[in-house]
């Protein structure tokens, strides 16, 4: 076994606890909702949070994979909830929020992937607030991207799917998700006009060389947002950090993928996909 690094001091962030802090949290919970900021243990959630905004996760918090880097419960889901996308959209209002990120487990067990819940709760986001702009982070429907195409058509001003890391990394880290089958699902999205945006971790053992490729796979799809953090091992059970990444490294990172045609980036040890997203539209 590989020795544990040591957390640096200026990776260590203060939950939060204001006023809107915990209107926020009460607001989620009363609605029986799940957010990725608290199955992920994201980083920002007391930022967020303190904010007034959330990552929505649907389709519960149990997820058919077991990828090595996420936190969230892995096993047998329970069946969709069908309140689940009014109780979302109107969360949303009660927030007052003017960009809502929307995410999901994997719900390999359906049918359809979870797709036509996806459908249901931007059109019900959007019926309710309609001032809202959505973003929506998806899985890849196992690269069925006659799926894909059934939530592009519903209409969210930004599609985002996760590459998650470079290609060798790719296979040790995600547990049924490959490299090129993301890649065709990005090239899917951006064919329709819509805003495509990606993910990735940094500090899983992958070089500068392989994060410049990577940028070059996902520039070829026409994706125009890429947000760039830093791993960090969420539990004993996932997979451990390798490195943690300096500042000076992200700021390359960002630069370099600017110059190489990327519209937005967003890149910093903090930096998770939704993590002002409302910047991104």
């Amino acid at each position: 076994m590989s020795e544990h690094l040591r957390k640096p001091d200026w990776l260590k962030i203060r939950l939060g606890g204001n006023e809107q802090f915990t209107k926020t949290k009460s607001i989620v919970e009363s609605h029986c909702l799940h957010t990725i900021c608290t199955s992920g243990k994201c980083p920002n959630m007391g930022e967020c949070w303190s904010r007034g905004t959330a990552t929505f996760m649907i389709a519960g918090d149990i997820c058919t994979r077991s990828c090595r880097f996420c936190n969230t419960l892995t096993g047998k889901p329970l069946p969709l909830d069908p309140k689940e996308p009014g109780n979302v959209a109107e969360s949303i209002r009660l927030m007052k929020l003017k960009h809502a990120v929307i995410t999901s487990v994997d719900r390999d067990d359906l049918p359809d992937l979870g797709a036509r819940h996806w459908v249901d709760t931007i059109r019900a986001i959007k019926e309710v607030n309609p001032e809202t702009t959505v973003e929506v982070l998806i899985p890849d429907f196992q690269g069925c991207l006659d799926l894909v195409d059934q939530v592009v058509a519903a209409g969210p001003e930004i599609i985002s799917h996760n590459m998650e890391t470079v290609r060798r990394i790719s296979p040790l880290v995600r547990s049924a998700a490959k490299y090129d089958i993301s890649l065709s699902v990005l090239s899917r999205i951006a064919g329709q006009g819509a805003t495509v945006k990606t993910g990735i971790m940094v500090g899983l053992g992958e070089t500068p060389e392989e994060v410049y490729e990577l940028m070059d796979d996902v520039l070829a799809t026409d994706a125009s947002v890429l947000t760039i953090g830093q791993y960090l091992q969420p539990s004993r059970k996932n997979i451990q950090v390798t490195e943690y990444v300096t500042f000076d490294q992200f700021n390359v990172y960002k630069s370099v993928a600017l110059e190489k045609g990327f519209r937005m980036v967003e890149s910093a040890p903090l930096v998770r996909s939704s993590y002002h997203a409302e910047k991104h539209v």
